[in-house]
């Protein structure tokens, strides 16, 4: 039957009893898996791990705003690894380092988990942070009614005049 209709026989199910075949194309077949399979990864979210360095002697403006960069990263969907890097003699006071890190992760413990904890590797003392998709959709919820609150207040006072 397979010959006369031009198509291929394949086994679908060996196991079965009697074993299951089917009559179809089967290099289309293949072509159009690929096709799902390439379609499927397109829309896949490739997570990069992102790096946000700083030194043990930053100052407190300096560390907000590294907090906000790490932040938005972290709201894209990437990973942050957030590195203080030792010069000279700061290595002999790693405290300074791991206290450092861990304001940042308190900073950002609404929005992200600590994946790895701090450790010291060499002159650099390092946390990654990763996304944490809960807080981030619970965060958007509350910000969500807050917009709406806003965009209602124009009109009513445009009302009023």
């Amino acid at each position: 039957m397979a010959r006369e209709r031009n198509v291929d026989l394949v086994e679908v199910a060996a196991q079965a009893n009697p074993p299951v075949a089917r009559l179809m194309d089967f290099g289309r077949y293949k072509y159009e898996q690929a096709k799902r399979e390439r379609e499927a990864r397109k829309h896949q979210q490739q997570v990069e791990l992102r790096e946000v360095r700083m030194k043990p002697k930053i100052d407190d403006h300096d560390i907000d705003f590294k907090i906000r960069t790490a932040e938005k990263l972290l709201r894209e969907g990437d990973k942050v690894k957030v590195t203080v890097m030792f010069r000279g003699r700061e290595i002999t006071h790693p405290q300074i380092g791991k206290n450092l890190l861990d304001r940042v992760a308190a900073r950002l413990e609404d929005i992200a988990i600590i994946e790895k904890p701090a450790s010291l590797e060499g002159r650099h003392m390092s946390i990654i942070l990763a996304p944490d998709k809960r807080k981030l959709a619970a965060k958007a919820k509350e910000a969500e009614p807050e917009k709406k609150d806003d965009a209602a207040e124009p009109a009513a006072e445009a009302g009023r005049e």
